[in-house]
């Protein structure tokens, strides 16, 4: 099951549950839309894959056992431990390669 981390790793914006803003890596590594695509295009920092919408979880359980009430968003916060120039580099480096070729 899906963490729903509750930010940003780069820019720490809050990014909660039912947020369209959050993009993702198969990693789970979060990001807003802003940094997925302005400040990263396209690429995790962390594991060089791409990103795609984050899927919202819904509220209210129309199954049993299942929505946020029975399994919640993570609470803890992830911020990259990558400083900017090194992220810049590695971004250069594979942004202009498809993600399902990286």
């Amino acid at each position: 099951m899906l963490e729903i981390r509750p930010n940003c790793e780069l820019c720490d914006k809050d990014l909660p549950p039912n947020s369209l803003d959050a993009c993702f890596c198969s990693y789970e590594c979060t990001f807003c839309k802003s940094c997925a695509e302005l400040e990263l295009k396209n690429v995790c920092p962390n594991c060089g894959g791409g990103f795609t919408p984050r899927p919202i979880r819904p509220s209210i359980a129309h199954r049993d056992g299942v929505g946020l009430s029975h399994q919640p968003a993570s609470e803890k916060r992830v911020i990259t431990e990558k400083a900017n120039d090194e992220i810049a580099s590695f971004v250069n480096t594979v942004e202009n390669i498809p993600p399902e070729q990286r």
